[in-house]
């Protein structure tokens, strides 16, 4: 199995056995794909201006980390070109909670009353930014602003109640490029 991946004009891709690196924009994105599992089934070259992941295998584990690696260089490209966004609503009924920015931890406090603040990891290259009941999650890296709008979104998860009820929370409205 072959896949192609295409790079725009002003990307630059270094490769080093299963180790990426993409340049452009004055952006840089690196990602190692070695895994034990398929070292040596997998090959990533370079032609011209695209980047080739070929199967060495028929089997089916091996095609389908094939398609990841493609897809996962396809948004690395995408990324350096222009960064992923996530936006996201504050919501209360019940209690007014405050969300802010503490270096690498975002604080809620006063969620449903509580007395402790919970918290959500923030990767590093993601920005957050927070405007009234608005938060803004931006970096170049999608995985990266994917799991920090997930860690917020979960920091607020319910539990023991009724969903319907207790609507309060942190969610994601909109998520796209920027």
């Amino acid at each position: 199995m072959k896949k192609v991946v295409t790079l725009p004009e002003g990307v630059t891709v270094g490769i080093n056995d299963m180790k990426i690196t993409v340049n452009g924009s004055g952006n840089e994105l690196v990602r190692n794909f070695h895994d034990q599992m398929f070292s040596g089934k997998v090959k990533i070259s370079q032609e011209g201006n695209e980047i080739i992941v070929l199967s060495l295998s028929d089997k089916r584990r091996v095609k389908a980390f094939t398609g990841s690696v493609a897809a996962h260089i396809t948004n690395m490209v995408k990324g350096v070109i222009a960064e992923y966004v996530y936006k996201m609503k504050i919501v209360y009924v019940h209690f007014p909670m405050t969300v802010k920015v503490d270096k690498d931890i975002v604080l809620i406090t006063n969620f449903l009353g509580e007395k402790k603040p919970r918290r959500a990891k923030i990767l590093d290259g993601v920005k957050v930014e927070i405007k009234k009941e608005y938060v803004t999650i931006t970096s170049n890296d999608k995985e990266k602003a994917g799991q920090t709008a997930v860690n917020i979104e979960g920091a607020t998860r319910i539990t023991r109640r009724d969903r319907r009820i207790y609507q309060d929370g942190v969610y994601i409205t909109e998520k796209g490029k920027l």
